[in-house]
C-alpha cells in the first residue's frame, strides 16, 4: 500500500466538527464574569495513567465522595480539581473503564504533579461467548452489523441536557448550557437525528477572550455525532476501516456485564489523520457500549483542515487534542441506545509577531436523562437547530430564572449529573408535554 493521503468524502469526519477564530470590536456586553473562588478551594493537579501500560487514561473520572464535584482528565490523562476547604476530609474517587477504582485521602494528594495508577481489571469470560470473532476487526464488524436487532429501532424522544465550556489556558472564559429533545431515528435507518432546543443559557467573561475568541460550531450535534453506531462514517467510513489495526485488549466488566476490548489505531503508512482508542463490546451480544477515541493530531496541517473554517491572516491555528467518549445503556428488554458522549477539543493559537501563544480548550458533553419510543409530540420547527449553530449565540444569557430555579449559577466544576439533578423536576414536566 503507498503512502499517502485519503480522499475525505462528505460524511467524513471534516464534517463532525467545525471551529472559527474571529475578531470581536467593540462589542458592549453586559456578561456575567466568572468569579474567582481559589481562596476558598484546594486545587489538586496531576496524571491518570494504566499500571499495566504507564500510558495516559483519557476520560478517566476524578470525584469528591459524598458530593457532586467530579472532572475528567484530557488527552494526556490531565486533571485539575478544585475541592472546597470544607470538603477536606472527604477522600477523592478514580475510576476508568477496565481498571479498577481507586479512593484516596486528598492529604495523599499534593497541589501539582500527582501521578495516579490505576490497576487494570482482568476478566475470565465464560464458554458461552465460544463464537467470538478470533479475529479483533471481524469483531468490531459484527458489533456494528445488525443494529436492528441490537439497538432501539423505533422512533424515540429523548430528553438531554448539554454543556459547552470554553477556556483560555485554565481559566473558564464561556459556558453555556442547554435542555434539548432529541428526535432520535431507528438505528436501522440511515436518516439523521433532529434536535429541538428547550432552553438555553451562557455566561460569557469576554475580558479572557481578549480581542480573539474561538466558537464551536456544531453545538449538540457535536455530541450527537459521537453516536458511532448510528454514525459510523463519522469514525469507520467504508474505505477507512481497513485503514486501522485492531488487536484486542484484557476484557473487563462494565455494570456487571463481560466486555471485550478492542483497541484499534490507523495503519503508520497512512497520512491523513484518523483515530486512535479503545472500544467496549458486550460479550453476550457483541453490541458497543462504549468507546474512548482520539484524533491523531501529529500532522498538524492536515489535522487542523477537519476544524477551521476561518481565521484572521495573522493567526495560526494547531490543534492540540481532540478526544471523544460516547457511553450507551441498555432498556429492560436488551435493547441499547445512546446515553452520555464527551467531546474535548484543545487549540494553540500563535499570532504573528507576537512571543507567546494561547491554549484554547473546548468540553462539551451532553446526557440523556429521559426518553420514550411511544409519544405524540411533533418538532416544534420554530426551535429546531440546525446542525451549523453556535449555541452559545442562540443562548441569551440567565434567561426563564423561573424555569433554572434555585440552579441560578452556572457551576463549571460541577458534574453534568450534579446539574440535571437540580433541574430534575423541570426535565420531568419537559418529558411530559
Amino acid at each position: 500500500m503507498k503512502k499517502g493521503y485519503l480522499k475525505l468524502g462528505k460524511t467524513s469526519t471534516a464534517s463532525l466538527l467545525i471551529l472559527f477564530v474571529f475578531f470581536v470590536f467593540g462589542q458592549h456586553c453586559h456578561a456575567l464574569v466568572f468569579q474567582d473562588t481559589s481562596q476558598s478551594f484546594n486545587e489538586y493537579k496531576g496524571y491518570v495513567i494504566g499500571n499495566d501500560t504507564r500510558k495516559p487514561l483519557v476520560f478517566a473520572d476524578i470525584s469528591v465522595v459524598s458530593s457532586n464535584i467530579s472532572t475528567i482528565t484530557n488527552k494526556e490523562g490531565e486533571f485539575t480539581l478544585k475541592v472546597p476547604k470544607s470538603l477536606s476530609s472527604n477522600s477523592i474517587k478514580i475510576s476508568f473503564l477496565g481498571y479498577e477504582t481507586q479512593e484516596i485521602s486528598q492529604e495523599r494528594l499534593k497541589g501539582k504533579n500527582n501521578t495516579i495508577a490505576l490497576n487494570v481489571i482482568t476478566t475470565q469470560l465464560s464458554q458461552v461467548n465460544i463464537n467470538v470473532p478470533k479475529d479483533a476487526s471481524a469483531l468490531v464488524k459484527a458489533s456494528l452489523e445488525n443494529r436492528r436487532e441490537k439497538y432501539i429501532n423505533d422512533k424515540t424522544l429523548m430528553t438531554a441536557f448539554y454543556r459547552e465550556t470554553i477556556k483560555k489556558r485554565n481559566k473558564n472564559a464561556s459556558l453555556a448550557e442547554a435542555v434539548v429533545k432529541i428526535y432520535k431515528e431507528p438505528y436501522a435507518t440511515s436518516k439523521s437525528d433532529a434536535i429541538e432546543l428547550v432552553k438555553s443559557r451562557k455566561n460569557t467573561n469576554y475580558s479572557r477572550l481578549d480581542t480573539l475568541a474561538v466558537k464551536l460550531q456544531g453545538g449538540p450535534f457535536s455530541t450527537l455525532y459521537s453516536d458511532i453506531v448510528k454514525y459510523q462514517d463519522y469514525l469507520f467510513y467504508n474505505e477507512f476501516f481497513d485503514y486501522y489495526n485492531f488487536s484486542f485488549g484484557n476484557s473487563t466488566q462494565i455494570n456487571d456485564r463481560q466486555v471485550y476490548v478492542v483497541n484499534f489505531e490507523q495503519q503508520a503508512n497512512i497520512i491523513t489523520p484518523l483515530y486512535r482508542g479503545k472500544l467496549y463490546i458486550d460479550a453476550e451480544t457483541f453490541a458497543l457500549v462504549s468507546a474512548n477515541y482520539s484524533l491523531n493530531v501529529e500532522n498538524k496541517d492536515e489535522a487542523v483542515k477537519l476544524f477551521l473554517r476561518k481565521k484572521p491572516r495573522m493567526v495560526r491555528v494547531e490543534p492540540e487534542e481532540a478526544s471523544y467518549r460516547v457511553d450507551y445503556k441498555s432498556t429492560p428488554d436488551g435493547k441499547w441506545y445512546y446515553s452520555y458522549s464527551n467531546v474535548q477539543l484543545a487549540f494553540r493559537v500563535k499570532w504573528r509577531k507576537k512571543l507567546f501563544s494561547s491554549i484554547y480548550t473546548l468540553n462539551i458533553e451532553m446526557a440523556v436523562t429521559d426518553w420514550t419510543n411511544n409519544f405524540t409530540t411533533s418538532l416544534n420547527k420554530d426551535n429546531k437547530l440546525k446542525p451549523t449553530v453556535i449555541l452559545s449565540d442562540e443562548a441569551s444569557g440567565f434567561s426563564d430564572p423561573e424555569f433554572w430555579g434555585e440552579y441560578n449559577i452556572i457551576e463549571p466544576e460541577k458534574s453534568i449529573e450534579s446539574a440535571i439533578k437540580k433541574i430534575s423536576r423541570q426535565l420531568s414536566k419537559i418529558k411530559s408535554k
